[in-house]
């Protein structure tokens, strides 16, 4: 059975396609292998989550699907298929005609994404380019945004430059930003780390509002197990650069096919219910993603792995009706792909 098979019933085709995506990044010490063999698919108007411990590859895949990647990164393989098109193929100058436009992004940390020297309201306008419009039209079209978003008295701040907006503001102020234009897809890499837990419940029931108001997809890159809970439909679990296992977000949560999910569920202090000073963790390290791996990528972290692991990449199996892990543990299960 082929990946695209695995959900027929949210879209015929998805917005976007990620398929057998391998991405290598230069390094005086050898090839870095960031990316290997990653299948994604975000269905039109869906959330889909991605997580994973820090340097499994989560937002080298947002920033890949994104084009913003440094000129020593090189894709191996694979495509990502956005509205059709391979993102992969396109000239320069169409891709560049898409961000900003159907392809938009809320980065990690506000103040990096903010020129700090210009206004809110010349960035906000100067991200419309794609539209038309006069430059009163743009700007009372930001000013609407920067309401919806939650800025106190927006008609006298924009004017303001970014450091007179406290950190909550600067993150509000981005959401507004990436869905002024109103893309098809928004790319969100862990935009509510830099905040509060408090500041955090806000903006994400921000963003699920206007992602539901906008219809836009959202390809949500996050470690907050409970974020992912709260705001996706679909989530895929990444480590050292591979998907291990992906599904609807109720079948991941509740019945984890793979070790590693099991094991970082296990994390979130969300499902702790005694008190403790320590928190569980996983033991082991995340492999190094320099030379060549066989076998399972966990292997060695794995308190179940046995010798088919060591020598055999594992395949993805099928848990579930649209849920699927890589685990020789799944071996009488329904074959997905090799």
């Amino acid at each position: 059975m082929r990946h695209e098979d695995l959900i027929p019933h949210m879209c015929a085709r998805p917005l976007l396609e990620v398929r057998h995506l391998s991405l290598d990044f230069g390094s005086p010490r050898g090839r870095v292998h960031a990316l290997r063999n990653v299948s994604l698919d975000v269905p039109a108007g869906q959330v889909v989550g991605i997580i994973g411990e820090s340097g499994s590859g989560k937002s080298t895949l947002g920033y890949t699907v994104m084009g913003l990647l440094p000129e020593y990164a090189q894709i191996t393989a694979g495509s990502i298929v956005f509205e059709g098109r391979d993102q992969i193929t396109l000239t320069a100058q169409a891709r560049r005609s898409l961000m900003g436009d159907r392809l938009s992004m809320i980065f990690q940390d506000p103040t990096n994404a903010l020129n700090p020297v210009r206004t809110i309201e010349s960035q906000m306008i100067d991200i419309q380019h794609h539209e038309q419009g006069n430059r009163s039209a743009k700007r009372s079209h930001a000013l609407d945004m920067l309401k919806r978003v939650g800025i106190p008295d927006p008609l006298s701040r924009v004017g303001n430059y970014p450091h007179q907006f406290s950190v909550g503001m600067r993150q509000r102020i981005c959401i507004a930003m990436a869905l002024l234009v109103k893309p098809a897809l928004l790319i969100a890499d862990e935009p509510t780390t830099a905040l509060d837990a408090t500041l955090e419940v806000q903006i994400i029931h921000l963003l699920k509002d206007l992602q539901r108001e906008i219809g836009c997809a959202i390809l949500f890159v996050s470690h907050h197990l409970g974020v992912v809970a709260e705001l996706c439909d679909h989530v895929a679990v990444m480590y050292a650069g591979e998907i291990v296992e992906h599904g609807p977000v109720r079948d991941i949560f509740h019945s984890p096919g793979h070790p590693y999910t099991r094991a970082l569920l296990e994390c979130d202090p969300g499902r702790i219910k005694q008190r403790t000073r320590n928190l569980p963790t996983i033991p082991g390290e995340v492999p190094s993603p320099l030379g060549t791996k066989t076998g399972c990528i966990f292997r060695p972290r794995c308190t179940h792995a046995f010798d088919r692991c060591v020598h055999e990449t594992p395949g993805e199996y099928r848990v579930a009706a649209d849920q699927v892990a890589r685990c020789h543990l799944l071996g009488g299960a329904e074959i997905v792909t090799v």
